[in-house]
């Protein structure tokens, strides 16, 4: 099936861009204008429908002006399922975890503008995909300046499909991004379309000093945030957050769904009081970020049982630590069991952080070294975290 001309559709795709301020740079602009995300949306998407199933849909299912629609909308669409499933492969709604997809438009132009790249400038991105954001950089800066690293091998075969399509044969590899790319390193910038939960210290070797990496660090599926930082000379890297940022996380990193009966993980409390701020304040960004960095490895389960009380779980399961707040009345009590006091870690944090007047994730500093991830907020000693690696 050939599809009507997108070049009308890719245009108002640049206008909507800079009308949002997620597009500045001419050279971003032409990309946006040459590049047909159609190419790399094959052979298909999954759209959300009801009661938790996707959709699939393909372009000779929806007709050419349909598909045109869809690809040019300003959404993030799922590409892959649980691993395997694509959208050509069922013709019925399914249920499955989102495992790849071409993500919302503005989130990948925003992104690589925010690497301030120049003419001559290499590139290691980690997480291909689809390839879009791949063709994106490949024509500001010319295929042989991007490398791209794919975990999933039928992904990456797409991928490199599309972009050889789209005219450019990039060097794609397929392999832990985590590792990164040393066969072709050193770079002058880093990006991932992928979440870690900290910036892999390959990456800050494989970057010139003076170059940038610029990934999203968080383990929860929100409550993430997009890390920018400068390599320097002596082999560290330094930066901020400097926004909020959601992807799906590296393949390997992804949180295994807890299995069995949530009150026998949560039998043996080593304490129990009232808590003193809510965990609802976990539903929103900062302070869920703000948990990531007090207690790393923690998971987040939220249950509202029928006729029962509120209650959430956190778990981190190699420390063998738990906390379970529960709801009453106007209140909350907290039970906490394991070696970590995880609640009280993270309920310290929260009252620092308000203590402080509600900073922004944008002020949260980093800093990577061989040995430790360094957080901070101002200069309370409550709002510095070192996550030691060894």
């Amino acid at each position: 099936m050939t599809l009507p001309d997108t070049t009308a559709a890719r245009r108002a795709l640049a206008d909507r861009l800079e009308a949002s301020g997620d597009l500045s740079h001419p050279a971003w602009r032409a990309a946006v204008e040459a590049v047909p995300r159609e190419l790399f949306l094959r052979p298909g998407v999954f759209l959300p429908a009801d009661d938790g199933h996707w959709k699939p849909v393909t372009a000779p299912g929806a007709g050419p002006e349909e598909w045109a629609e869809i690809v040019y909308s300003d959404q993030s669409l799922v590409t892959q399922l649980d691993g395997h499933l694509v959208a050509d492969q069922v013709a019925e709604p399914v249920r499955g975890i989102p495992t790849s997809s071409s993500t919302v438009p503005a989130t990948v132009v925003g992104m690589i503008e925010a690497l301030d790249v120049e003419d001559g400038h290499s590139v290691l991105e980690i997480g291909t995909g689809t390839g879009y954001s791949t063709a994106l950089m490949c024509h500001r800066l010319g295929e042989d300046n991007v490398s791209s690293v794919e975990v999933d091998p039928e992904v990456a075969a797409r991928a490199d499909a599309a972009l050889e399509t789209a005219g450019y044969s990039t060097w794609t590899v397929t392999g832990d991004g985590l590792l990164g790319n040393p066969g072709r390193a050193p770079y002058d910038r880093t990006i991932a379309t992928c979440a870690v939960r900290r910036i892999p210290y390959a990456w800050v070797r494989q970057t010139k000093p003076g170059g940038t990496i610029l990934a999203t660090v968080g383990s929860w599926s929100y409550g993430t945030g997009l890390a920018k930082l400068t390599v320097k000379d002596d082999g560290t890297a330094e930066g901020r957050i400097i926004g909020r940022s959601s992807f799906m996380p590296a393949r390997s990193q992804a949180v295994v769904p807890s299995a069995g009966n949530l009150t026998d993980r949560t039998a043996y409390a080593d304490s129990e009081r009232d808590t003193l701020v809510s965990p609802r304040l976990l539903e929103e960004w900062m302070p869920a970020f703000l948990a990531q960095l007090a207690a790393p490895g923690v998971q987040l389960i939220q249950v509202v049982p029928d006729g029962g009380a509120e209650t959430a779980y956190l778990f981190d399961t190699e420390r063998e630590s738990f906390a379970a707040l529960t709801s009453h009345g106007d209140g909350w009590t907290v039970r906490e069991g394991g070696p970590v006091a995880l609640w009280s870690d993270i309920e310290s944090a929260l009252m620092a952080w308000q203590a402080a007047g509600r900073p922004d994730i944008g002020s949260v500093r980093m800093k990577v070294t061989l040995k430790a991830h360094i957080y901070g907020i101002g200069e309370s000693p409550a709002l510095h975290w070192e996550h030691r690696l060894a």
